[in-house]
Order: C-alpha cells, then sequence, then structure tokens
C-alpha cells in the first residue's frame, strides 16, 4: 500500500513548489513537492479504503529516512479515519514521537476535529504531549490546544498551560505566542489581563504580544496598550 501511495504523491510532485517549501522548512530533508491540498486528498481517500492497513503497515518503515509528504500523509490519516477515542490516542502515540517540524504538526493538529467532541477526554491527553517535554511533543499538545480549545470553559486553562511552559525550544515557545494571540482575538479582556501579569519567559510573552498586534482581527486600539506591555 506504501508503494502504490508513494507513486501517487510522485505524480503530484511539483520542483517549483518542493524548493518553495524548503525555504519555509529550513532544515528538513527528503520533500517531494506535493501540496497540502493533494495530501488532504489522498488521506481521505486512503482513510476510507483501510486507514487501520495502511496506519499498520507504515509503523514498519524508518521514519528518519520517509518523505516530508510521507509523515504529513501519516498524520492526516489518523485524524480522517473513522475510530473511537482511545484508538486515534494509540495512533496519536506514534505519530508524535515522529514530528520534527512545524508543518507536518500544524496541518495534521487542525484535521483533529473530532477532539472538540469529548473535550475533556482530549484536554488531558493534550497535557500529557506537553509533559513529554521535547520539542514537538510540545508543539503539538499546544496547536492542538489552539486549533480546538479556545472557548470560555477553556481560556483560563490555556493561560495556566502557557505560564507553566518551561520548555525552552523555538517552536515551542512560538506555538505558546501564537496560541496567546488567537486567545486573544476571542477573549481579548481576559487575555490582556492575563498578559499585564503572566509568567512567561520574555521572549514568549513579547512574541505573544507582537503577533496579537499583527493581527488583522485584533482591533487597532488594543494595540498600543499591548505594546506597553512588552518587557
Amino acid at each position: 500500500m506504501r508503494q502504490e501511495i508513494q507513486q501517487q504523491l510522485f505524480a503530484y510532485a511539483e520542483e517549483e513548489y518542493r524548493a518553495f517549501q524548503e525555504k519555509l522548512l529550513p532544515g528538513v530533508a527528503h520533500m517531494m513537492g506535493v501540496r497540502l491540498p493533494k495530501l488532504r486528498a489522498i488521506a481521505k481517500q486512503t482513510a476510507k479504503k483501510d486507514a487501520l492497513l495502511y496506519l499498520t503497515q507504515m509503523q514498519a518503515i524508518d521514519w528518519q529516512t520517509a518523505y516530508y509528504e510521507e509523515k504529513m500523509l501519516y498524520g492526516l490519516v489518523i485524524g480522517y479515519a473513522k475510530m473511537n477515542d482511545n484508538q486515534y490516542k494509540e495512533w496519536l502515540d506514534t505519530f508524535v514521537p515522529i514530528i520534527d517540524n512545524w508543518g507536518v504538526c500544524d496541518s495534521c493538529c487542525m484535521t483533529y476535529k473530532w477532539m472538540r467532541k469529548q473535550p475533556d477526554y482530549w484536554w488531558d491527553c493534550l497535557n500529557s504531549y506537553l509533559a513529554a517535554d521535547t520539542e514537538f511533543s510540545v508543539r503539538f499538545g499546544l496547536v492542538a490546544m489552539l486549533d480546538h480549545f479556545i472557548e470560555e470553559a477553556y481560556i483560563h486553562k490555556l493561560f495556566s498551560v502557557c505560564n507553566r511552559l518551561r520548555n525552552d525550544s523555538y517552536y515551542a515557545k512560538m506555538a505558546a505566542a501564537w496560541l496567546i494571540s488567537m486567545c486573544f482575538v476571542k477573549f481579548p479582556k481576559e487575555t490582556y489581563l492575563f498578559l499585564q501579569s503572566d509568567q512567561m519567559d520574555c521572549f514568549t510573552h513579547n512574541k505573544s504580544i507582537q503577533k496579537t498586534c499583527e493581527s488583522y482581527r485584533v482591533a487597532k486600539e488594543w494595540k498600543p496598550l499591548l505594546r506597553d506591555l512588552r518587557r
């Protein structure tokens, strides 16, 4: 099944797009240059045909030499497969450790809309990925929270998560800053109060303010107030 899907991927590969992606994702090797809509279409087709067969076969490969698109497809098939929450969690436990870039992380996270159906279950699961404390396990947890948990019931829990974050890696900190900026879009007053006295490190705090001020979804009258909070 992997070889059949690889052939599909190569058929959709674009050299110019591969070069573009390599600039967006420095250091990521083994790219074909397949656009995300094509990857999503293949993932949906694969999930409908036999998701478990595909996922099981992919467990046997060497992820160190796998293509970027294969990692992406693996995560997307998990998202589009029909499973129960425990099964989703089992497959995510095999997927999260192979994430080594923000592209795979972020695109797959937004696909896991089933997390919204059982938020308490998935909140605990995402916190377990944060506790793993590797750069991309932390980013995975934060970006999934950003995509599926910016709601009134969780807003202060999200602030607590960011206050507790002590992972010093770049992509983890940037995910926290992105999360706070998106919280501000939906809950500006609450997020502004948080930023007045948060316990985040200076880099994450200032990046949160920067990303919020860059957003077209934030009213311009907030932005001078936010800039005054920079450290």
